[in-house]
């Protein structure tokens, strides 16, 4: 199993709509609104790498309103 956490900037205001939305996508385990250096900490999960990739690059940065990413992908055999 795959998985990756991402890291959120959004517009200002817009992070209920784009917790929503990230809540509808396939893959994605875990939405939460965060204080600090980002607005929204997304769980990802896939069976595949691959996979895992597309869903963050085409259905995930792709969501409106998002201004930003940072992706922390997993280590295999280090979780």
């Amino acid at each position: 199993m795959a998985e990756a956490y991402v890291l959120m900037n959004c517009e200002l205001g817009t992070e209920e709509s784009v917790i929503s939305k990230l809540k509808s996508i396939e893959g994605v385990k875990e939405v939460h609104g965060i204080f600090g250096a980002y607005d929204i900490l997304a769980k990802i999960e896939s069976d595949r790498v691959e996979d895992l990739r597309e869903t963050i690059t085409w259905k995930i940065r792709k969501i409106d309103n998002i201004r930003s990413t940072l992706t922390l992908m997993g280590i295999k055999g280090q979780m």
